[in-house]
């Protein structure tokens, strides 16, 4: 059995981590077998390099190995690109097509981005892993494959399965043993060493001199983020060997290469449920005016105990404001001013009939709602309920110089209702 460092030079993988050094022990120990492999760690991090380690490994070293994108092929085409198809299966089939997984018999077949197969896939990949057996698209006959699947996959399988997006059969089939590689961020020691390897592989292959960090740069180095992990550093060493003529890079030239991500760092508080329901604009336009309406309530309950306890005119002239506001009263109306009559306000018991109006409009507004008019009645005089309402639409037009829109407003209902009160009428 070759050894760790063996394999690392083979490979040419570059680090001394001791999480990165058991993934590839694992991968050394399970690869004479045919068990089935998953590899898990974040985009970036080198989970290619797993699969060619056991298929070299193995018994099938001989045969094919072949490695699909999952994530790459569109979801209406991967049935026939893994598992082939029969001439006239489908719009454009001219010709019978063996399926990767008909080439790859007798070898390996690597599976990246697993995560992203559509749940028809999956199922016809979950025959493969039991039986090995395969239909292609558009045929009734099943076919056989000896073959080993190493998957590997960047996302979280427990969310996703949880989602309903994996079946959770699949996932305990193609992890019989997971391998996990460690983000670049967890490996501080070896992200030096790597940037050194790339810098002298692009110092070759561009044949200029490799380019060096100075202390501060190569302290900055280490301590990043590193969120696109190997493949982020080995793509800003290649463009800072290309584009600097300067091969001693400092830190400022350095950090003119990296995006700033020190918000990242710092915790967060991430709302993973959405909101169940939220108030529209009308519901808030409702529950103003309620609110409105009991601050209303409250005042008249106020000033009519005050009416009750005190002097009537004295009452009226501290209050005059009060006054205007609940009653719709305007500046020519005498009530306040005059000392020979007295504001006398009735407290009525709900009556349908003589004291209560609604307003309805079942386009605009809530069924519920009720608008009750609080109304200033003289001893000698009553005036009937719609002359009442005639009174209160025209002083809200005066008010607001003929505009509907305004003295609908005032009166707290809609517009539509005013205009069908306006011809009702004859305003």
């Amino acid at each position: 059995m070759e050894t760790v460092q063996a394999i690392k030079q083979r490979f040419e993988i570059i680090g001394n981590n001791p999480k990165l050094n058991r993934a590839i022990e694992k991968a050394i120990q399970v690869a004479p077998t045919d068990i089935s492999v998953l590899v898990t760690g974040e985009s970036g991090v080198g989970k290619e390099n797993i699969p060619k380690i056991i298929h070299s490994l193995s018994h099938r070293k001989h045969g094919k190995y072949i490695a699909v994108n999952c994530g790459a092929i569109p979801e209406g085409t991967i049935d026939s690109e893994l598992f082939g198809h029969e001439k006239g299966a489908f719009t454009g089939a001219t010709a019978t097509r063996e399926g990767y997984f008909e080439v790859a018999d007798g070898g390996t077949i690597f599976l990246d981005e697993v995560g992203e197969l559509p749940l028809t896939t999956q199922v016809r990949l979950l025959r493969v892993l039991e039986n090995g057996e395969f239909m292609k698209v558009g045929s009734s006959k099943v076919e056989k494959t000896d073959i080993r699947i190493v998957a590997a996959t960047n996302v979280n399988m427990a969310e996703a399965i949880e989602k309903g997006k994996f079946r959770e059969d699949l996932y305990y089939r193609l992890s019989t043993v997971e391998i996990t590689l460690p983000p670049l961020r967890e490996r501080g020691e070896d992200i030096h060493l790597l940037f050194r390897k790339f810098a002298s592989d692009f110092a070759h292959k561009y044949k200029m001199p490799p380019i060096k960090l100075d202390e501060a740069a190569a302290n900055y180095l280490v301590k990043y983020r590193w969120d696109g992990n190997i493949r982020q550093l080995r793509n800003v060493a290649e463009q800072i060997s290309v584009l600097e003529t300067n091969r001693i890079i400092s830190l400022q030239i350095l950090q003119s290469y990296l995006p700033s991500n020190h918000d990242k760092q710092l915790p967060s508080l991430i709302n993973t449920k959405k909101a169940e329901s939220d108030f529209s604009s009308e519901r808030e336009i409702l529950y103003k005016i309620l609110f409105d309406m009991r601050n209303d309530l409250n005042d008249l309950k106020k000033l009519t105990l005050e009416l009750m306890e005190n002097d009537h005119n004295h009452v009226q002239e501290t209050n005059k404001n009060l006054i205007k506001r609940i009653y719709g009263q305007d500046d020519s109306t005498p009530t306040t001013e005059s000392k020979d009559t007295n504001l006398n306000v009735e407290i009525y018991p709900i009556d349908v009939a003589n004291r209560q109006r609604t307003f309805e409009d079942n386009e605009d507004e809530d069924d519920n709602t009720t608008y009750l008019l609080a109304e200033t009645i003289d001893d000698q005089e009553s005036l009937r309920l719609d002359e009442q309402e005639i009174e209160l639409i025209k002083k809200a037009l005066e008010r607001n110089d003929g505009r509907r829109k305004a003295a609908a407003d005032e009166l707290g209902i809609s517009e539509r209702t005013l205009y069908r009160k306006i011809k009702q009428f004859n305003l």
